[in-house]
């Protein structure tokens, strides 16, 4: 196999068209430096109106087919793009454009029954070039990734469809070639393609690789090994809604008005305003029905797989001027697109006389396009029967556009609760946490579950596991404000108890707000809603808990027990007027806290001391990680997708031990100031800590000087080493909280937390039953 010439060219361009990217490949291709265009829009380099591309990618995250491009030279290029819409972790948001640049011709098939294996296959499969470039993708892979093969060819995974999955292949297709083995990947490379992946090295005669062969199992069959119900096989852009939708247009015109039909639809709708596609359609299909019954199979493509419509065919042209037309097959268009083109192979199978498209049309949207057929009546369609479908059809499109509606507002809702859940755990050595968020599979739409991990002073860590009631949007909504305010009031180390009810007045006041605005919303400002609040100490060990209606969680002690904590319950939050408990309990170290919302219990078809045994003997089983004692959990309680939100969340304990924490009784006498220096010195000594000496005996000296000026006796000074944070702390009995003053000229005082302030990373107080804890946190820089 000889070694073509094949380079790639890359871009990014950010939402307001703006260049900031250019690889050196796309310099190669339009001649351009890349200091001569990032920072420039992108329309500049190209050869057409801006206006019409804009409006292409409006509302897609991927496109791909021919834009006209200006050479530095002035040339004119028609060049394939293919084109990825990424999100950040930020949120910030970018286009990676991207196109194999070959200056090769078309590689030569195979015999005739070699070709017809490799393109007929159940599976989808591809070859690579020892470049891991794509040379051959059968129409499987096609549907599957809903590209064709020509905007494929030449450019490597990363580029065909970016993300984790499609790295580690890349990564297992460069070890294939090293070592000629075959290698498997364990997770889909897009979201229809499901474990394994199995990449195969492909030999010449001598035994040198070649290239690569990548086949893939579909994830359909799992998805009806677990039975969930999804009878469609719905992909993106099919949702069951639409297929049901679909499906009755089929059933009603099927064999009253044709033999044959079916109904194909665009993941995005466009509009009359959208540019004409120059390049090949993608569509799904929807629907499907034939006469005979079993005569379907003999369609070539099935409900809820992709099907690929080339510029100039009929069903193109369709949907390029949204009229309906009639066909007789012998019509030249219609047979030349049978002859070449797999989207007409039932064309052929049935032996069709007439044809008939008819644009499914709803609100100056196009949505797709309706086909019919006839093979066993003799007489064609006629203008009638065309009026007929089309009546027919609007009908269905009005049902498909509001199901299009409602499936986009889940798609929003659920976008909007993903991003107000933490995308990161924060960094902290109390705990090792797991989460998993699973969204409801129900009409309703998604809930308000919520879970946080907290970092608190004295290197405590605050749990929180909430569910606000009701679904959609106002839950999301609801949820993200009960989790600032959570964080907020987590912040000034409120006790738990304490912060529920402050909690429970927010959720009051929400609910007064929204119910003025809108009385008949269904629950105002989330009244009902139930929280878990926890925190613990590794220190102490203590673990702190309040819970407002809501589960009790489970721990697992080292020794295999499993048990609920018994906190006391507390009314859920909104009602008002009740009191909330808090309950303490030593948690020895590395046992296991599971905090859940009630939709993991709930999600079983059995009763609920069923779902107990399952959840206590999922949870009191050794696992390697706790990532896996969260896929065991899930995977015991979880017979059916879940009809209410779940939230999970499991640690495992960790502890500071008497090496990492030093404390003293202090005198209040302004003589021990310098004793409390001298003890911090020699403590930071014996840690090896010799650098942050002078500012942490900066920090301590101002610290217990206000103590013994303001508060009042006992005194305690404590340190708290970590691996990178060094946490002092100063406790007295006073209740009175210190504030930070700017200190007039000819002030003896008021600088010292102001210098504490300037010294610490950050600093704090927070209140006991009796008495307050100032402390201040300050990083270690490494050696």
């Amino acid at each position: 196999m000889e070694r073509q010439s094949t380079y790639t060219a890359t871009a990014t361009i950010d939402e307001q068209g703006i260049l900031t990217g250019w690889s050196e490949g796309a310099q190669r291709l339009l001649g351009h430096e890349a200091s001569e265009v990032v920072g420039r829009p992108a329309s500049a380099l190209l050869a057409a109106e801006a206006g019409s591309v804009r409006r292409t990618l409006a509302g897609r995250d991927r496109w791909n087919g021919t834009v006209p491009l200006r050479h530095q030279d002035g040339r004119r290029l028609e060049q394939g793009l293919l084109a990825h819409r990424r999100t950040s972790d930020t949120g910030a948001v970018d286009w990676l454009v991207v196109t194999a640049v070959a200056d090769r011709p078309q590689q030569p098939r195979g015999e005739p029954l070699e070709e017809w294996t490799f393109i007929q296959s159940p599976f989808p499969l591809a070859i690579f070039d020892t470049e891991q470039r794509l040379m051959r993708a059968n129409r499987r892979l096609e549907r599957a990734l809903s590209l064709p093969e020509a905007a494929m060819r030449g450019l490597r995974l990363a580029h065909i469809s970016p993300g984790p999955a499609s790295a580690e292949a890349d990564r297992a297709m460069h070890q294939v070639l090293e070592t000629g083995e075959p290698q498997e990947v364990r997770t889909g490379l897009v979201p229809d393609l499901d474990l394994p992946t199995v990449l195969t090295p492909l030999k010449d005669g001598t035994g040198r690789v070649r290239a690569v062969c990548l086949a893939a199992h579909r994830r359909a069959a799992e998805s009806a090994r677990r039975g969930t119900g999804d009878e469609t096989g719905a992909h993106p852009g099919t949702a069951p809604g639409l297929g049901r939708a679909a499906q009755e247009l089929a059933e009603a015109t099927v064999p009253r008005l044709a033999d044959f039909m079916a109904v194909d639809l665009l993941d995005a709708p466009r509009s009359a305003a959208d540019p004409v596609d120059m390049g090949p359609l993608v569509l799904r299909r929807a629907a499907l029905r034939a006469v005979p019954d079993d005569a379907v199979s003999s369609s070539g493509t099935g409900v809820g797989q992709a099907i690929v419509y080339e510029p100039g065919s009929p069903p193109a042209d369709c949907l390029a001027s949204g009229n309906a037309v009639l066909y007789d097959t012998s019509d030249p268009v219609v047979a030349a697109w049978a002859a070449v083109d797999p989207a007409a192979a039932w064309l052929r199978a049935y032996g069709t006389r007439s044809l008939m498209l008819v644009p499914v049309l709803a609100e100056g949207s196009t949505l797709g396009v309706a086909l019919f057929g006839r093979h066993r009546r003799t007489e064609p369609f006629g203008p009638e029967d065309l009026r007929i479908a089309e009546d027919l059809t609007a009908q269905a499109a009005t049902g498909l556009h509001s199901d299009r509606r409602h499936s986009r507002a889940r798609t929003t809702t659920m976008s909007l609760q993903r991003s107000l859940l933490p995308h990161t755990l924060p960094d902290q050595a109390a705990l090792e946490v797991a989460t998993r968020y699973l969204p409801a599979a129900t009409k309703a739409g998604v809930g308000g579950d919520w879970f946080d991990v907290i970092p608190l002073s004295g290197a405590r860590v605050a749990l929180v596991v909430g569910d606000v009631v009701g679904h959609g949007i106002r839950a999301s909504a609801t949820m993200g404000r009960l989790r600032t305010a959570v964080r907020t009031l987590a912040d000034v180390d409120l006790p738990a108890d304490e912060l529920l009810t402050h909690l429970d007045d927010l959720v009051l006041r929400l609910a007064a707000d929204e119910g003025s605005a809108d009385p008949a919303a269904e629950t105002a400002g989330g009244i009902g809603t139930t929280c878990l609040y926890a925190v613990y100490d590794p220190v102490s060990r203590h673990c702190t808990l309040a819970r407002a209606g809501h589960p009790p969680p489970a721990v697992v002690t080292p020794d295999g027990t499993v048990r609920f904590i018994d906190v006391p319950p507390g009314p859920p939050l909104g009602l008002g007027g009740l009191p909330f408990e808090a309950f303490e309990t030593e948690i020895p170290e590395g046992s296991l806290l599971a905090l859940y919302t009630d939709g993991l219990l709930e999600a079983r078809d059995h009763d609920i001391d069923e779902a107990l045994d399952k959840l206590f003997g999922a949870l009191g089983r050794p696992a390697p990680t706790l990532d896996a004692v969260c896929d065991r959990v899930l995977t015991e309680l979880l017979s059916h997708r879940p009809d209410d939100d779940i939230a999970l969340l499991v640690a495992r304990t960790r502890a500071l031990h008497a090496d990492r924490v030093a404390a003293w009784e202090l005198d209040s006498d302004p003589s021990v100031v310098a004793r409390a220096r001298k003890h911090t010195s020699d403590q930071l000594s014996r840690w090896g800590l010799d650098e942050a000496a002078f500012t942490t005996e900066l920090m301590v000296s101002e610290l217990v000087t206000n103590a013994i000026r303001y508060g009042r006796p006992p005194i305690q000074l404590r340190l708290i080493h970590q691996d990178s944070t060094l946490i002092c702390e100063v406790y007295d009995s006073s209740g009175t909280t210190p504030h930070m003053r700017r200190a007039r000229i000819f002030d003896e005082g008021g600088r010292g937390l102001l210098l504490v302030a300037q010294l610490a990373k950050r600093w704090g107080t927070r209140h006991d039953r009796v008495g307050k804890t100032v402390w201040a946190e300050q990083s270690l820089t490494p050696s």
